[in-house]
């Protein structure tokens, strides 16, 4: 049993002493030890993880157990109980959405499957057991309705407000329990969408702000290529997590991901990392590797060029890349939990955005 001299303090001190493994900072420092209970022949502490995708877990489980275990008693038992619950900024609060983080999924050129990325990344945050949104930001080209497979206009839903008027939102739809709003549910897939920067913008702030999005701990935005308008809007309006960015191995493509890297830091939005997509023989591999290491920035991980993905993505059923028989499956589970890692890794210690009611 635990001695006299073994107290709740003593274990917290233990574990906190812990150094996170992938957050490289004490468990005391980064405020994620929980409930600490004392019996007999018992310890029990709890360890809250910032994101549901937090990689090895069991890892983390047991360095705590170990620390605990040699400030206690021989032959006391040590209970390690993991919980998470996504932490963040409260991304986009002041124009009052209720997301812990928004995460924009950019690139420099088109064609390297930017898109597809984005999906992958808001059903694999959604795999891992996160409430996850889907913003399709790419005014003039949007694929994320044909990758869900979800078509129709969004319906509109009247809300009361507190002075007895009502206001109208918009629905996202639901395609697999990721919320989903994007213009190509507006208009038709072979209408051209034609519009000057101000009408984009308003576009934009319509998805965002009045949108019913609910809360959610994850809202993925699908950003049109390139270097434009729409991550200037967002980073004035929005308190973003970070930015991902995508390209593909080769050198012309990584010539314009140091743009696209360029352009988010200008804008002041952190740059969570590159991912390299279709990685293989054809393109070549350790590209993005490479550059993210010349540029300072995190490599997120590569995505091997595996033609399941490209079907699953023409089929509409993109979720279906994290199908237990999913040879993608490895690769794009690993870029979400490093993608949820690096957003941890800037939103510990920053204030959170104000919190505003918009009605």
């Amino acid at each position: 049993m635990p001695s006299e001299s073994v107290t709740r303090e003593t274990i917290q001190q233990a574990a906190g002493a812990v150094i996170d493994p992938e957050l490289g900072r004490s468990l005391a420092e980064l405020q994620m030890i929980g409930e600490i209970d004392l019996s007999s022949d018992k310890a029990h502490i709890a360890i809250r993880l910032p994101t549901p995708a937090y990689p090895e877990v069991e890892r983390l489980a047991d360095a705590v157990r170990t620390a605990v275990s040699r400030a206690t008693s021989p032959g006391t038992a040590v209970d390690v109980q993991i919980v998470a619950r996504t932490r963040g900024k409260q991304s986009g609060g002041n124009i009052g959405l209720r997301v812990q983080n928004v995460i924009a999924v950019g690139s420099g050129k088109g064609g390297v499957g930017k898109s597809t990325i984005a999906a992958s990344l808001a059903y694999g945050l959604q795999h891992f057991g996160a409430t996850v949104g889907l913003m399709d930001a790419d005014v003039y080209g949007p694929s994320i309705p044909h990758l869900v497979g979800v078509e129709g206009n969004p319906a509109i839903k009247e809300y009361p407000t507190p002075d007895g008027r009502t206001v109208e939102r918009m629905v996202p739809h639901d395609a697999g329990g990721v919320k989903v709003m994007s213009m190509g549910f507006m208009v038709p897939a072979e209408q051209a969408v034609i519009w000057r920067g101000p009408m984009l913008h308003k576009a934009l702030m319509q998805f965002l702000a009045q949108t019913d999005w609910g809360e959610l701990d994850y809202l993925i935005i699908d950003m049109p290529p390139g270097t434009g308008d729409v991550a200037l809007t967002l980073s004035q309006a929005v308190g973003l997590a970070g930015a991902v960015v995508v390209c593909t191995p080769q050198q012309v493509a990584l010539l314009d991901a140091v743009k696209a890297i360029g352009m988010f830091r200008q804008v002041k939005i952190p740059v969570l990392g590159i991912v390299e997509n279709m990685s293989g023989d054809i393109f070549g591999r350790g590209g993005a590797r490479a550059k993210a290491s010349e540029m300072g920035v995190p490599f997120l991980g590569e995505v091997p060029a595996i033609a399941a993905v490209r079907e699953k993505g023409d089929a509409g059923r993109i979720a279906d890349v994290y199908a237990p028989d999913s040879a993608a499956a490895p690769h794009l589970l690993h870029v979400c939990q490093r993608t949820a890692i690096e957003v941890a890794r800037h939103v510990i210690d920053q204030p959170a955005m104000p919190q505003l009611e918009i009605l």
